[in-house]
């Protein structure tokens, strides 16, 4: 079972920046395909951007993308997510979410297709 957690939302301005931390509990290492998801109240869980287990793949919303990028760190057991030029929309509960994945073929940005989810850090964008 794996246990994540985000750290690193706040309360930042439209325009500013955040970066995001998902910590694993043990080591994720190249066999877990890495999502980062995002939920309003009222909304469905939407997906933000995702990253395969060797880093080669990233995806991205069309509504975050060139703005916030997904990185990882196998040897800290570690996801990140940059957020660039926040807007207010951005605002949200941002929850990491993993699934053992060695095979080639393409990781999913499904909700259902992920298997470890965490608590969720609150970000809010003021305008």
């Amino acid at each position: 079972q794996v246990q994540l957690v985000e750290s690193g939302g706040g309360l930042v301005q439209a325009g500013g920046s955040l970066r995001l931390s998902c910590a694993a509990s043990e080591r994720t290492s190249s066999n877990y395909a890495m999502g980062w998801f995002r939920q309003t109240p009222g909304k469905e869980r939407e997906f933000v951007a995702g990253i395969s287990g060797s880093s080669v793949n990233t995806y991205y919303a069309d509504s975050v993308k060139g703005r916030f990028t997904i990185s990882r760190d196998n040897a800290k057991n570690t996801v990140y997510l940059q957020m660039n030029s926040l807007k207010p929309e951005d605002t949200a509960v941002y929850v990491c979410a993993a699934r053992f994945w060695t095979t080639a073929q393409p990781m999913s940005v499904m909700e259902g297709w992920y298997r470890y989810w965490g608590q969720g850090t609150q970000v809010t964008v003021s305008s």
